[in-house]
């Protein structure tokens, strides 16, 4: 990549931009300030809401690409084919992050359909929430791979990232996710944890972009 050292810095923003804009979409399936029954949030969602939800898909795909940049000029002291097979998994898990939030197009349209029609919301999305769930099956084994690659190089100082950007690393602050598990806050439960995937990608590129910034 033939980019200015200088350029790759700002890179990160495009990360944080995607995940902020697919947090918007997961809001506008899930939010609701007195429930926290998802199915049903979206059930009662508008179609403008979940028009809206399924674009931001796309846009926040793309956006999750570019920050990308930033993390392969990062890993540039790593071996060619380590940079390459990590830059390839973290890219796979950011597609699909898009391609699984579109997935619940099909979710809120026949949890939609099954409320107005007066059927049990969870018989008529079954298919739609098992497709959803073996789509989920193929990422893991990805992400367990690009988290071992990414940790490993960082903490051996094979990358220009400093050793506590592992903190904000996605695998790490997932862990973290049952804290939010019980807040008794409606509002603050559905923007946490109807969102939280996303969020952890905010924090990774916020943290990859301030650790990178004064780098030369």
């Amino acid at each position: 990549m033939h980019i200015k050292q200088s350029w790759f810095r700002i890179f990160g923003l495009f990360g944080v931009m995607g995940g902020l804009i697919l947090f918007a979409g997961d809001l506008l399936f899930y939010y609701s300030p007195s429930s926290i029954d998802l199915k049903l949030n979206m059930a009662n969602s508008s179609d403008n809401r979940i028009v809206l939800s399924g674009v931001a898909s796309l846009f926040a795909t793309w956006f999750y690409l570019l920050g990308l940049v930033q993390v392969y000029f990062a890993f540039k002291p790593s071996k060619h084919i380590i940079r390459n097979v990590m830059i390839g998994s973290f890219a796979a898990i950011v597609t699909s992050y898009g391609i699984i939030h579109g997935a619940y197009v099909a979710i809120a349209t026949t949890s939609k359909l099954a409320l107005h029609s007066n059927m049990d919301i969870e018989t008529a999305s079954y298919l739609a929430v098992h497709t959803n769930k073996v789509m989920r099956l193929f990422i893991y084994p990805i992400f367990a791979l690009m988290s071992y690659l990414f940790i490993a190089e960082v903490w051996k100082r094979k990358t220009l990232y400093p050793r506590w950007i592992i903190l904000f690393f996605p695998l790490i602050t997932f862990l973290f996710k049952g804290a939010f598990a019980n807040i008794p806050n409606n509002s603050l439960w559905i923007i946490i944890n109807g969102g939280f995937l996303n969020l952890i990608l905010v924090l990774f590129f916020a943290a990859s972009t301030i650790a990178l910034w004064n780098k030369k």
